[in-house]
């Protein structure tokens, strides 16, 4: 059912006053099933934005608006959405709790002045919370927590606000369901947590707090404007409470943000750069636009919407602007607010509020959209994780493999976490995510959006062959059928050569027993019969090939004869030379808390895995390793097995190495099994 959206809600070609303490702009995160999404629905609906409170289990709610959301009935992407309450502009981002989507967090900690954290009262702080924190802590951006769902039963408000009180020790209670605002708060000497509020509130101004020591008290009309300026630094992180899909607490939140949470006008922590020299972008109307783009969704039959926040100056309609990063002029139509997957034309858009446009040309997610007196500027960049869990993809039919390309490519360009390569030695397709929900929700999109329909499988490991000990073989083709024939003969050094080193080929050929222009082909033959080992049929690596004699025939050697030759040379020496097969092994930083050490060595250890050492990051621990990467491919949901989680992990190429014999064997059984079946 469609949404009504009142008066209240910004409306076309409406412009805000531009009195940027007025605005407010914000994210809603943590964990999945927090209730971040109905915590949404309720600030719209108590702000007048909507008529009916949207609901999840309905699929009415607002911000999750995609078939997959509503399906699952949880958040997949960031949703940007907008009220109106008290005279104050608020746009906020409901992003996803999965881990899986941890990227829509990360591109929405740039677009916003604070963040609320949502904690279920039901779980406490969970790795959603956890992982929330760090992101927003990283970025410095003030938080509000809220304590979600304490409508349910077996619920303890004060057990969470000491889970909460266990990331950080500046979370300060603000609000119990009796109270709707802070002035009251800060005159009820009643209130069990009045003491600690206005300690708290002392101790982050020294004017303040030389004075409570000496009074023992504080007036609440000294205390508010200290209380804002703590907020906004971060020395002080409220707490409220409520249950958002019984409009409990809403209120108190609303007022709360309104008189107390950063507005535009506070956001003077975005750093930026130009010509090498560091500054902090001021949220001002009238000075040069600064824009950025934090996320791109591409529609099959729209085409591309970039949503940007806009940091200085104004973004308007029918204009043009400077790609800073591309370097390139982008024109520009109409601009929109948007509510959920609503659009709302608008004549500009304003400092501090985020936008969206429609077929930017050249733009991307995280380009800079600036006037031209801006356009070397450049703002700290953003981190997004590396990709942890692969699959192959394979086309159900000829026409999905047409689709494919086209699919991946749209759905790269929405989000910065999928990462698509094909591997130059297997031929396969990979698409790599942050775990198996989000390549199983590509993969649905593909479907539905794209009409690609997929397989997902296990990548191949491209294994390969080598040599252990060196052998001296000859390889002669002679060939008479009538008229010319074919003669090729050369005798050749195979020997094995350090790991990595790939391939070397050394001509000791004296007194011409093979002609100049015949070497090339002998190099050329050796390549080519590298392409396919005697084991299982991987490329031969890591072997030098020393050619040092031979034998020639004035009429019948041709190239091709010597390339012959050359071949069954290299596959006899191969033979001979004690062949072994080699596999990928991968460095690994795994970042885990300290409680799970244990099982991360013990595990590594059942991977064939090697620790090579351990450090200390903050609160948790590194652990560095060597494992195969065949051990590697199921390792995002292992580990998130493992530790609830709480660790995660990066991995790169290290070196090639031997393969043990028993698996080995089983490898190559493998191949000639498939080799049988083809």
């Amino acid at each position: 059912m469609s949404r009504t959206f009142t008066s209240e809600a910004r409306s076309k070609g409406e412009i805000m006053k531009e009195d940027l303490t007025k605005k407010r702009t914000f994210i809603l995160c943590g964990h999945a099933q927090s209730g971040k999404t109905s915590l949404s629905e309720a600030l719209l609906f108590k702000s007048g934005a909507t008529t009916r409170l949207g609901k999840i289990n309905d699929a009415t709610s607002v911000s999750d608006y995609e078939d997959d959301e509503k399906e699952r009935k949880s958040s997949i992407n960031l949703s940007v959405l907008h009220a109106k309450y008290k005279g104050d502009f608020l746009q906020f981002i409901d992003t996803p709790g999965y881990l899986d989507f941890i990227g829509e967090l990360i591109a929405s900690s740039r677009a916003v002045d604070f963040a609320v954290i949502v904690v279920d009262a039901t779980a406490g702080v969970e790795v959603g919370t956890e992982k929330a924190w760090d992101i927003l802590r990283k970025e410095n951006i003030p938080c509000l927590f809220f304590i979600n769902k304490l409508d349910k039963a077996n619920t303890s408000y004060k057990k969470v606000l000491e889970d909460i009180k266990s990331l950080t020790k500046k979370a300060i209670p603000f609000s119990v369901f009796e109270a709707d605002n802070v002035a009251a708060i800060l005159e009820d000497k009643n209130n069990p947590y009045y003491s600690k509020i206005v300690e708290t509130v002392a101790e982050s101004n020294d004017e303040l707090l030389e004075k409570y020591l000496e009074k023992g008290e504080l007036q609440e009309t000294e205390m508010l404007p200290a209380l804002k300026n703590a907020i906004v630094k971060s020395q002080i992180f409220p707490v409220l409470c409520g249950a958002a899909t019984e409009c409990a607490g809403i209120e108190v939140l609303l007022n709360f943000i309104i008189e107390n949470m950063p507005s535009v006008a506070a956001s003077h922590f975005r750093k930026a750069s130009k010509a090498g020299e560091e500054f902090v972008i001021e949220p001002k109307q009238d000075a040069a636009l600064v824009a950025q783009v934090i996320k791109t969704i591409i529609d099959p039959f729209v085409g591309q919407l970039s949503i940007f926040r806009v940091f200085s100056g104004r973004f308007p309609s029918n204009s043009e602007v400077f790609n800073a990063t591309k370097k390139s002029k982008e024109k520009i139509g109409q601009v929109y607010l948007l509510q959920g997957k609503g659009q709302l034309p608008q004549e500009a858009i304003g400092t501090g509020e985020i936008g969206a446009v429609a077929k930017l040309k050249d733009t991307s997610t995280l380009d800079i959209l600036c006037e031209a007196s801006a356009k070397d500027i450049e703002l700290a960049a953003l981190e997004f994780p590396s990709p942890a869990y692969s699959a192959s993809v394979k086309p159900k039919t000829r026409q999905d493999e047409e689709k494919i390309s086209t699919a991946l490519s749209r759905l790269t360009s929405e989000d910065p976490t999928i990462k698509v390569s094909r591997d130059a030695q297997t031929k396969e397709l990979i698409i790599s995510g942050m775990g198996e929900l989000h390549l199983n929700v590509i993969i649905a999109r593909m479907r539905k959006k794209y009409g690609a329909d997929v397989d997902l499988g296990k990548p191949k490991v491209p294994y390969l062959e080598t040599v252990t000990k060196s052998v001296r073989v000859q390889g002669k083709h002679k060939k008479q059928s009538g008229g010319r024939g074919q003669y090729g003969d050369c005798w050749i050094e195979v020997e094995p050569l350090e790991r990595g080193k790939n391939f070397e080929f050394v001509n000791k050929i004296v007194g011409g027993a093979i002609p100049r222009n015949f070497i090339p082909s002998v190099e050329k033959g050796i390549r080519k019969a590298m392409e396919t080992g005697i084991l299982a049929g991987y490329q031969v690596s890591d072997i030098r090939v020393t050619l040092y004699d031979g034998s020639y025939h004035d009429v019948d050697s041709s190239d091709i004869a010597f390339q012959i030759a050359a071949s069954m040379a290299l596959k006899k020496a191969l033979e001979e030379a004690g062949s072994v097969l080699l596999e990928p092994v991968m460095h690994v930083e795994i970042v885990v808390p300290e409680e799970f050490m244990g099982q991360i060595t013990g595990d590594i250890n059942s991977k064939r895995g090697r620790v090579l050492g351990m450090e200390v990051k903050g609160k948790n621990e590194v652990v560095k390793a060597l494992i195969p990467l065949t051990e590697m491919f199921k390792y995002a949901s292992d580990l998130r097995s493992v530790t609830g989680g709480r660790g995660s992990y990066t991995m790169s190429f290290s070196h090639y190495d031997i393969v043990p014999a028993r698996l080995a064997q089983s490898v190559i059984d493998q191949a000639k099994r498939k080799e049988k079946e083809e």
